[in-house]
């Protein structure tokens, strides 16, 4: 597949502030960002001033202040509760003169080894399929660049509503130029648990998360991530979106999401 972007963004001459690119793009509005990207790029700020990088992201939040514009994005972050085993940071996105991302992330000492007697890594994870031929939900068209941002192989599901899992990759890095870390990675897609396991279709109705938050044990070990994606919706206008992450290994990582559900 060629791609008309090098990166999700792209880093500016002033410190903390980024372009966002085509791989950003929302698939409800293509002007907007999808929650993913603006998500890990506050992850990366949250790794960028813990008081220790054995300080592993174990819990993190995004807030969503309403749609995220295309364009310029600053980002900072500072640690509120520090700490030698356990340490909260919180970040913000700016885009403009407007907040439009809080984050808070709850950090915990990795100490490599010491519990790894009591890891009872799973054996079953289904297998990587071959790459296919790539199509978008309805109503979305094929140049929706978060979509062709990522290398999507599905086990189960697909673009039609109901449950997914599905095995994906970035195809590109989050800040040009750089290596993203495992967690900017898996922050990158852990958003779209929403999209892929919407039990409605996406042309007709509405299921958007105002904020995500994902629990991590660890981090993946391979560019490959598997999301195991489900949804449902309660009898008032409100949904919940659940997903769980795994790698080779198994799970390391819990979604979860609350939805407005409403009619297009």
């Amino acid at each position: 597949m060629t791609l008309d972007f090098d990166a999700f963004y792209l880093p500016t001459d002033e410190d903390g502030t980024f372009e966002s690119t085509p791989a950003t793009a929302s698939p409800w509005d293509h002007s907007l960002q999808h929650g993913g990207p603006p998500a890990a790029l506050l992850a990366r700020a949250v790794e960028s001033v813990r008081s220790d990088p054995a300080l592993s992201i174990a819990r993190f939040t995004a807030d969503m202040l309403g749609g995220i514009p295309q364009g310029t994005m600053r980002v900072e972050a500072h640690v509120v509760r520090p700490g030698r085993r356990v340490e909260l940071v919180e970040a913000s996105l700016w885009a403009g003169d407007r907040l439009a991302v809080k984050a808070s992330a709850w950090l915990i000492r990795a100490t490599p080894g010491s519990t790894h007697e009591h890891w009872r890594p799973e054996e079953e994870v289904p297998a990587i399929p071959p790459a296919s031929s790539e199509r978008f939900f309805e109503g979305v068209g094929p140049d929706w660049g978060y979509g062709r941002a990522i290398d999507w192989r599905f086990v189960s599901g697909g673009y039609e509503p109901g449950p997914a899992a599905v095995w994906a990759r970035l195809r590109v890095p989050l800040v040009a130029g750089e290596q993203a870390s495992p967690v900017q990675r898996l922050l990158t897609l852990a958003d779209s648990t929403n999209g892929l396991s919407g039990s409605l279709p996406m042309s007709e109705w509405y299921f958007i998360p105002p904020t995500v938050t994902v629990t991590i044990e660890r981090p993946p070990t391979s560019e490959w991530m598997l999301l195991d994606a489900r949804s449902t919706i309660g009898p008032n206008g409100i949904g919940l979106a659940e997903g769980d992450m795994a790698d080779e290994h198994g799970t390391f990582a819990k979604v979860a999401q609350p939805l407005m559900v409403a009619p297009r």
